[in-house]
């Protein structure tokens, strides 16, 4: 008998040091501040709500009905809150975004205002502190849902595939692995055209927060470093695409 052994290693964006923050689709605010006595005072938390949404994410109050994937799985979403770092004479405001094991995954620069009224103070730091928001040009880039989670890579998935050949002495044969191409980053305005020796300019990837972790431009997918190797994932009509890469930087 005959074995051929293929050898295939399937990794995911689930692998990833820690998901990008255009992995998640949903922000819950909290329907009242820590820096106010009641809920929504001064409009605190409509108000982000209601810039998380003009950027992108789909929001909610905490008080809200949630849909049902959230309710279900709270991990599907980030908590946006508004840090009050006022002083004496100015209001300062924060925004921060936390995971669902309440670690810090996103920080806005300080917003400010010299307004005195309270309402329009707080109003205007909270508008200049989603300058960062809008900065980041989120877009959403779902997961597979059949992968592992958690911060850990696939482990190889080994196939063996049996093929019976007459007179034949039993022997292995492995599959040779396909070369990687080499691909070259050149610097770009918020990130890197990558070049092949043509050379041609393979991907333009634009840079996020998390390290060895940018987006596609132009496609619906990343690009991430594991190991030594870069991979690219994004969707094409037929599905979704997972390819290889050497990239120097």
């Amino acid at each position: 008998m005959k074995r051929i052994l293929l050898v295939a290693l399937f990794i995911s964006t689930a692998s990833f040091a820690q998901k990008s923050i255009n992995n998640y689709k949903y922000v819950i605010v909290p329907s009242k501040f820590d820096f106010v006595k009641e809920k929504d005072k001064y409009q605190t938390s409509s108000l982000t709500k209601f810039l998380f949404n003009k950027y992108g994410f789909t929001a909610f109050l905490d008080d809200e009905e949630l849909p049902t994937e959230i309710a279900n799985n709270r991990c599907l979403a980030l908590t946006g809150t508004v840090k009050d770092e006022s002083s004496m004479f100015t209001t300062k405001s924060v925004i921060e975004l936390t995971d669902c094991y309440n670690k810090v995954v996103f920080t806005s620069k300080e917003g400010r205002s010299k307004e005195k009224e309270y309402k329009k103070a707080y109003q205007e730091a909270i508008r200049n502190a989603f300058k960062s928001i809008e900065a980041l040009k989120y877009t959403y880039i779902p997961l597979q849902e059949d992968v592992v989670t958690k911060n850990k890579e696939v482990p190889p998935v080994v196939t063996v595939v049996p093929t019976v050949v007459k007179n034949t002495p039993a022997e292995v044969v492995e599959k040779p692995a396909k070369a990687k191409e080499q691909l070259f980053a050149q610097p770009v305005a918020n990130g890197f055209q990558l070049v092949n020796m043509k050379p041609e300019v393979v991907f333009q990837v634009l840079k996020t927060n998390v390290k060895d972790v940018f987006v596609i431009k132009d496609k619906n997918g990343v690009l991430y470093k594991s190991g030594n190797s870069w991979f690219a994932e994004y969707y094409t009509n037929d599905g979704k695409v997972t390819e290889e890469y050497q990239v120097k930087f």
